[in-house]
């Protein structure tokens, strides 16, 4: 029987990446489909590569709402949790795919100071605001400024304008976001911003990532993240200020183990910031997550310095996902890269300050391979 590090060791020295198992196609970016939304057109497009891997994105929260790769056997199907119509994204669900902002993750008490001047936010969260408020990004329609294919990588390009006071947040901010999907298997997020006054702005995607091909629970899933410590939280998710080391603890996964064990023995799922082993603004590797099983293999790099881990045990059954699925409880996992929760009311952690004249930047990138037998 294969140990979690032997089953890891594999992912490093017998990656057989999911490109080599297939005849290559024309890589591709198309617009799907639409349909209007108060007086909106919400689109989808489908970005494939050579190798038949293949996302779809939406206009509506500048959403990924597939992601379809292969198998060790090389049998393709979905791994993020989503709908097979763009009418569902309306409707109630856990901002499956969306980008969150203008503020990713939790402020506390709904408020912050920059300079001399308070601001209110939308309180949304035991009394905080999370992810931008009411009516954060995940419920904005975007533009789609572009689409198009160059050498190896196929591109959409969404843009919004979130204006000055929009959630409480201070300043009109101009945001582009990059989805390109490469010949390498990379998807990747490119985020730009600007503002035209001081504000904060901390941006993350928030997809459910599922490597059996959504058709059981996250649980067995190999876990690593190049993270020693976490911010820990008080009773309502904010932060106290505090790094804490991860060693000894259930929040250790700087070597690679499956999450089962001890979310039995926590009695609840993950919810939690990693301060990510490396530089600040460096697209770094921050986890790589293993399906034994199945074989895939998700590797996520990011600029950020956190990332949000997330594996929630709430019921999702009330979803009709992809293939009319349903969702059960841990049955997906979020690594969503971020600044810290709370930063503005925290001058000790990096800053989510942005000044007239400096430009947002962000890159994520989520890579998928296969292991060999």
């Amino acid at each position: 029987m294969r140990t979690p590090i032997t089953i890891f060791l594999l992912v490093i020295l017998c990656i057989s990446v999911a490109c080599e198992q297939n005849t290559l196609r024309q890589l591709a970016a198309s617009r799907d489909s639409s349909i209007l939304h108060e007086g909106k057109s919400l689109e989808l497009f489908e970005l494939v590569n050579e190798h038949g891997m293949s996302i779809q994105v939406t206009n509506y929260a500048a959403s990924l709402t597939d992601v379809f790769v292969p198998d060790k056997q090389g049998n393709f199907e979905h791994v993020v949790l989503g709908f097979d119509s763009l009418e569902a994204y309306l409707g109630k669900h856990p901002k499956l795919g969306a980008t969150v902002g203008r503020y990713a993750n939790r402020i506390k008490n709904a408020e912050f100071s920059l300079n001399g001047q308070t601001y209110q936010l939308e309180k949304n969260n035991k009394g905080h605001s999370i992810h931008g408020g009411i009516k954060g990004f995940n419920r904005q329609i975007f533009e789609t400024d572009t689409f198009y294919t160059v050498k190896d990588t196929t591109v959409v390009v969404f843009k919004y304008r979130s204006r000055h006071l929009e959630g409480g947040f201070p300043g009109n901010l101009d945001l582009s976001i990059a989805y390109k999907l490469t010949n390498r298997n990379e998807i990747i997020l490119e985020y730009t911003a600007t503002t035209d006054r001081p504000t904060v702005i901390n941006l993350t995607n928030h997809s459910y990532f599922n490597l059996t091909g959504c058709k059981g629970p996250v649980l067995n899933h190999m876990y690593m993240i190049k993270a020693d410590s976490i911010t820990p939280v008080d009773s309502t998710g904010i932060p106290t200020g505090e790094l804490m080391s991860v060693t000894g603890t259930e929040y250790d996964y700087t070597s690679p183990r499956p999450a089962e064990d001890r979310i039995q023995k926590m009695g609840k799922g993950y919810d939690i910031n990693y301060k990510l082993n490396k530089q600040l603004d460096s697209c770094e590797l921050a986890a790589v997550v293993v399906e034994p099983l199945s074989g895939r293999v998700l590797r996520a790099y990011t600029t950020e310095p956190g990332m949000q881990f997330y594996i929630p045990n709430s019921k999702m059954d009330y979803l009709v996902g992809h293939n009319a699925s349903t969702y059960g409880p841990y049955y997906g996992f979020c690594l969503e890269m971020q600044h810290f929760p709370d930063s503005p009311n925290k001058p000790h952690f990096p800053t989510t300050t942005l000044l007239p004249g400096e430009t947002y930047r962000q890159v994520t990138i989520y890579q998928f391979e296969t292991i060999s037998e």
